[in-house]
């Protein structure tokens, strides 16, 4: 089978096409036929150094979507409709990038009913799952609440404020530019901020008391200001580094963090372990309802699989305002 693989650090030319052999599934794996996959920042970190040394070719890759070729255990059939995500995909075991991929039993998603094209499909795994994770399972999101997401135009900061407003919460969401706010208003978000570093007085001019909640996707450079923009016993939920370094330096946990907040980090590696099992997830209702189009698409743009290098730079340019997805 054809793969992208990255034999050495570096920009978009180290990826690498080639022919590999497709591993068999063990007794606890799924292999599937890629149809389609988003880009992730995961996958721009690893080819340039950014995860450690890459001593061993790797392919890279942490979600797809895709049609079923073997299952040993018969969970699912053959030729079924799935998405995957994480379950070690890139880390320790070839990742997406790839005609083929062997994963996890307990990471694949049954996506039968879900009347939308590959590409469509390949811009929700990693982007919503995460988003769940953090607002359900960690923050205990409730319908008519007020939720900020500060870095809301990554993937995954669109995806919270999509996913928020079809749960029925009021949604802040935050940009670096001006020229952006449309994006997010058009996504969902009722009120658009143009982040200049503090944002929690002009939250609290919105809602007084403070929010009920924020996911936190800039991360360390901005949680400070984030947690002051949340009322007692809200919560905030760190899902993103594009801030910097998950560093604070001198956090004063009684000057810095206000009374009865509470901070996590939510990984997205917990999807599909025991933690988090995956037969939970709203990514079948996600799919339909994107469907349906009463939520919206994120996809930003389509990419064949000849120009998988093409796409990292776009993603390198942080210029996309949405899901970068690749199809095969």
């Amino acid at each position: 089978m054809k793969a992208y693989v990255i034999e050495q650090p570096g920009g978009p030319e180290a990826l690498q096409l080639r022919d590999i052999a497709s591993p068999e599934p063990d007794a606890d794996e799924v292999r599937i036929r890629v149809r389609a996959f988003g880009l992730n920042r995961a996958e721009a970190y690893l080819r340039a150094g950014k995860m450690g040394p890459i001593s061993t070719p790797r392919v890279p890759g942490i979600e797809a979507v895709g049609e079923v070729m073997d299952d040993p255990a018969g969970r699912f059939r053959t030729g079924q409709r799935v998405a995957t995500a994480m379950g070690g995909l890139q880390f320790g075991r070839n990742g997406s990038y790839a005609e083929q991929v062997t994963v996890l039993r307990d990471n694949v998603i049954a996506l039968d009913e879900a009347d939308l094209s590959w590409e469509e499909l390949a811009a929700l795994p990693e982007a919503y799952l995460t988003v769940w994770g953090a607002l359900d399972r960690r923050v205990a999101i409730q319908p008519g609440q007020s939720l900020l997401v500060r870095g809301a135009t990554s993937s995954v900061g669109l995806a919270a404020v999509a996913y928020a407003k079809a749960r029925g919460l009021t949604v802040i969401a935050t940009t670096r530019s001006a020229a952006n706010r449309a994006r997010l208003l058009e996504i969902g978000a009722d009120h658009a901020l143009v982040d200049d570093g503090e944002i929690a007085a002009a939250v609290r001019g919105l809602v007084p008391g403070g929010v009920d909640a924020a996911l936190e996707v800039v991360g360390a450079s901005t949680l400070r200001d984030t947690v002051r923009s949340v009322r007692p016993f809200g919560a905030v939920a760190v899902i993103g580094l594009l801030g910097g370094p998950p560093v604070l330096e001198q956090f004063h946990l009684m000057q810095d963090l206000p009374g009865a907040v509470a901070v996590s980090f939510f990984p997205s590696g917990l999807l599909g372990t025991p933690a988090l099992p995956l037969r939970d997830s709203p990514l079948p209702w996600i799919a339909a309802e994107v469907a349906a189009g009463r939520m919206p698409s994120l996809r930003a743009q389509t990419f064949e699989f000849e120009q998988v290098r093409r796409a990292h730079s776009l993603m390198d340019s942080d210029s996309a305002l949405g899901k970068l997805v690749v199809r095969i």
